[in-house]
């Protein structure tokens, strides 16, 4: 039988199994990394989209505050806008919490898992 010269031997039996050793404890490590960092950035997409609200607010607020000459309350400027509203990938959903401010959530439609929420507080 004949030798093979060094540089042409393949890699040992040992050598292959610590290979997908060191693979399979790096995955181990990465995946639960990749879906942290997955539901961070959807949660900040959510945070985005709160953010969305309060500019749709603030919008209305001025343009019903110049077209009425008084400043509306928080349950009028809800109507106005919409007590439910989608925005991208999230519905909105706005609530009068009391006469001067507006609770925001944000939620994620089906298939995204962000949510996020805030408070818009009218101008005095």
């Amino acid at each position: 039988m004949m030798s093979l010269p060094a540089s042409q031997r393949g890699f040992t039996l040992i050598e292959l199994i610590a290979i997908l050793v060191i693979l399979g404890v790096l995955s181990s490590i990465a995946v639960p990394k990749y879906y942290d960092l997955t539901r961070e950035a959807q949660n900040r997409a959510a945070l985005q989209a709160v953010a969305e609200g309060k500019a749709r607010l603030s919008i209305s607020y001025a343009r019903l505050f110049l077209e009425n000459g008084m400043p509306p309350d928080a349950s009028s400027l809800v109507s106005v806008v919409g007590a439910t509203t989608g925005i991208g990938n999230y519905t909105l959903t706005l609530s009068a919490v009391s006469t001067s401010s507006i609770k925001v959530n944000a939620v994620g439609k089906p298939g995204v898992q962000g949510t996020n929420s805030g408070t818009w507080v009218l101008p005095q």
